[in-house]
């Protein structure tokens, strides 16, 4: 199941021309405004602080931490938002940037469960790459879902990257070492391997992921350079859950963080960096080909408080 197309020219503005990366329709930004009323700060200030970052998805842990670095950082008449931002964004300050690996071929692999937005993704970093002037190879390592193939070679065909597959039912290792294999011959710079969406409760299908990592690490002589976890904006606390599953059983190194392209206010992403120290490299802001962009901390930061 090789494909090798022209990917599509579809013409789009700059990122840094494109305004902000993200929407934000409910603003955290009003609400704390609104908490400090006419600028000064009493304890139930900083109660209500930490009570609105967890109901914006924060999670308990980073809302507590977020409220005493603003409590030491705020001044009236400093705008309280402001202030909140800025100490969003220093949250991820000393982050690794997303880049692209470098090897013969680089190794990343994906993993999410299902309805994550997890082969789409796949296919925007593909097309990311491709506009990187990168050859792009893709592992059909999904074999239980019918659709995830057919997805995968719609996805080649757009970006021009070579996809590598199996029939379904097949090996999901088989089908990873098969991949490292090709993309080696083939001269790949990158090899993006997709993986079954799975529930992170299922014990055994994670243990089922973590062969895979093995196989890959095997194939090329070393681990993948990037294990990425795709997590759906929306998602809110079970975020949580999902990091710790997919990181102890195959190491994640990142996370992308799909679908913030409508409400999503993304607080998953700091409860997610706080909780186990997994940086954020990339974000989904559209279903266009290209709308896949690394992170920006600043511009997450401004879109999360809503300023």
């Amino acid at each position: 199941m090789a494909v090798v197309t022209s990917r599509g020219d579809k013409r789009r503005a700059p990122p840094g021309q494109r305004g902000p990366a993200f929407a934000a329709r409910d603003s955290l930004g009003a609400r704390v405004r609104a908490i400090f009323g006419g600028g000064q700060a009493g304890p139930e200030t900083w109660t209500a602080l930490e009570e609105a970052l967890v109901r914006a998805d924060v999670g308990p842990r980073a809302a507590a931490d977020l409220v005493t670095r603003v409590r030491a950082s705020f001044r009236p008449p400093a705008d309280p938002a402001a202030v909140l931002a800025a100490e969003v964004a220093k949250t991820f300050a000393d982050d690794p940037s997303w880049r692209a690996p470098a090897g013969s071929p680089g190794i990343v692999m994906v993993v999410g469960v299902n309805g994550s937005g997890k082969t789409t993704t796949i296919g925007k970093l593909a097309s990311l790459l491709a506009r990187e002037g990168r050859r792009v190879s893709l592992a059909a390592s999904d074999t239980f879902r019918a659709a995830a193939g057919e997805q995968l070679e719609t996805w080649a065909s757009r970006t021009g990257a070579h996809l590598v597959g199996q029939e379904r039912g097949a090996d999901p290792g088989a089908v990873a070492y098969d991949a490292v294999q090709a993309a080696q011959a083939r001269g790949s710079d990158v090899l993006i391997v997709d993986t079954a969406g799975r529930l992170h409760t299922r014990e055994p299908l994670m243990q089922e992921l973590a062969k895979v990592r093995r196989v890959l690490e095997k194939a090329s002589g070393r681990p993948p350079d990037e294990v990425l976890l795709v997590l759906d904006a929306t998602t809110g606390q079970n975020g949580i859950a999902q990091a710790r599953a997919f990181t102890e059983a195959v190491g994640v190194t990142g996370i992308v963080l799909a679908k913030m392209d409508g409400t999503a206010r993304g607080g998953i992403a700091l409860a997610v960096r706080e909780e186990f120290g997994v940086p954020v490299k990339l974000v989904g802001t559209g279903e266009g080909t290209d709308d896949l962009e690394p992170f920006d901390a600043e511009r997450f930061a401004r879109s999360l408080v809503g300023r």
